[in-house]
């Protein structure tokens, strides 16, 4: 396959070996920390190349928000942690002006959105309100004080943490905020021996943050740009646009009972997702080209929070993966 990209240069052999030699840097640093969650590492990374965002959902000790910072720690970049809260306003986040007494005028102070790595702990705790500020950074990249736009800096990444077994005092996001999110991942508890291990650490005291980052923000900037040359077949676009048109009128592939649960498909904003995030993962695994695994693989991740399950889903113990899963078998893969 040839990886020549119409209107695009190249990717060159040296280009394509820094990009791995950087990818590789990062990996290690944050497996040195974090035990297992390889499946998360790799939305991480494809967050970072891609400079989409995470939503991370889990019970309480998974690692959530130790992943988050360890990953922004491993950059040298600024990294801002958001303790979310129900009395949280969106100008504790995103920044207000105060009077300064001495000159008689006002002076911005830019909020903690404002950095390059922003984790957002229990992001459902906060108020719709306060949701909606920084759902609207994330989106467009910038901030608006006192009449004033603040440009978020470059690059910009958010990483959210939720808890999905608290209901009281939370308010849940809605589907079209969620879908900002370019990745959502449910994290799984770790098998015995990750489990060991993790122990193991906490006893020898060796849970320790990385003591220096291993990739700059020119890297991160290099491996961005690099991403968007990534060549994608015409025959790929061509299937994740079938996929996300099933998604939309499932009830002709995959059964009436199956359909019955979806209440609404995946907006283009899906396929756009999974253009951007399949060219990544190519990268990440070392290829400058996307294959129809890359897809298949991101599958969860892109979809789990864009389609969109009635309540007798719920009642019948039906996941968003199992319908994702009928939909993907149903598509011939080129």
């Amino acid at each position: 396959m040839s990886n020549a990209v119409p209107g695009r240069d190249p990717i060159t052999p040296e280009e394509l070996e820094r990009a791995t030699r950087i990818i590789r840097a990062v990996e290690q640093s944050f497996q040195s920390t974090v035990v297992g969650q390889h499946q998360l590492l790799r939305s991480l990374l494809v967050a970072l190349l891609t400079g989409g965002h995470v939503l991370m959902e889990s019970v309480p000790g998974l690692a959530k928000t130790t992943a988050a910072a360890t990953l922004a720690r491993s950059v040298t970049a600024s990294f801002h942690r958001i303790q979310c809260t129900p009395d949280l306003l969106p100008s504790d986040i995103v920044g207000t002006q105060i009077y300064d007494q001495h000159s008689g005028d006002f002076r911005t102070q830019l909020g903690p959105v404002h950095a390059n790595f922003v984790l957002l702990d229990e992001i459902n705790r906060s108020s719709a309100k306060t949701q909606s500020a920084m759902l609207e950074a994330m989106q467009e990249r910038q901030t608006s004080i006192g009449g004033e736009t603040h440009r978020l800096p470059e690059p910009f990444l958010v990483l959210a943490t939720q808890n999905p077994i608290e209901q009281e005092g939370t308010y849940t996001l809605p589907e079209a905020q969620l879908d900002r999110f370019l990745l959502k991942e449910v994290l799984g508890y770790p098998s015995p021996t990750e489990e060991a291990e993790i122990v193991r650490r906490a006893e020898t005291g060796v849970f320790e943050a990385p003591d220096e980052p291993v990739a700059s923000l020119d890297d991160v900037r290099f491996l961005q740009a690099l991403v968007k040359r990534v060549y994608v077949d015409q025959a790929i676009t061509n299937y994740v646009v079938q996929l996300m048109y099933v998604t939309r009128h499932a009830e002709d592939y995959i059964g009436a009972q199956l359909a019955g649960y979806i209440e609404y498909g995946a907006s283009p904003r899906g396929s756009l997702s999974f253009a951007q995030a399949s060219r990544a993962l190519a990268l990440v695994q070392g290829r400058d080209w996307v294959i129809p695994e890359d897809v298949k693989d991101l599958r969860h991740a892109i979809l789990r929070h864009r389609l969109i399950l009635g309540y007798e889903a719920e009642a019948d113990g039906v996941t968003s993966e199992e319908i994702i899963d009928a939909i993907f078998a149903a598509v011939r893969t080129p």
